[in-house]
């Protein structure tokens, strides 16, 4: 009877996309926990798709000896190695692999700035301030509401001029 079980596969820097690529075009079921969060691109925020666990991927191989080789897996572009706890290979529960791909098909994408984060103006006439985020509006700027001259005033800054305290 076929045991399958999940594996943890450790991957070269910022190559786990191209192992899992690698890996599934020679026939292994692979899965890549990817999490949406929010970055800083030509100074616009993006959502973008980023590894939840950075450098890894999980796979799952076959224990019996009629399953598919594991030899190719350490020639595989984008993969270190085959994570293993002494001679053993690491396992990964089926439950946990489940639970991943539900609570990540529901996750909303992790933020650069929440409103009422604390923020400090990088460039500019206020470089040094600090202000409260509040939102962003629909030109892709940041408004950020800072007191000045003792009233309390929103300004529009582009998000790549704000730091998060």
């Amino acid at each position: 009877m076929a045991s399958i079980d999940w594996h943890v596969i450790h991957t070269k820097p910022r190559q786990e996309q191209r192992a899992l690529l690698n890996l599934q075009q020679q026939g292994y079921t692979c899965y890549l926990p990817l999490v949406a969060t929010e970055k800083l691109r030509r100074g616009c925020p993006t959502v973008v798709q980023e590894p939840l666990f950075s450098r890894y991927l999980f796979i799952q191989l076959d224990t019996t000896r009629t399953g598919q080789s594991w030899a190719p897996i350490r020639s595989t572009l984008g993969v270190s190695r085959l994570v293993t706890f002494g001679t053993e290979p690491a396992k990964a529960s089926a439950e946990l692999i489940n639970t991943l791909r539900t609570t990540r098909a529901q996750a909303q994408p992790t933020r650069l700035f929440n409103p009422g984060d604390r923020v400090q103006i990088k460039t500019g006439p206020f470089m040094g301030l600090e202000g409260i985020y509040h939102l962003e509006d629909g030109e892709r700027r940041a408004m950020v509401l800072m007191e000045l001259l003792s009233k309390p005033c929103k300004l529009a800054f582009e998000p790549a001029n704000l730091r998060k305290l």
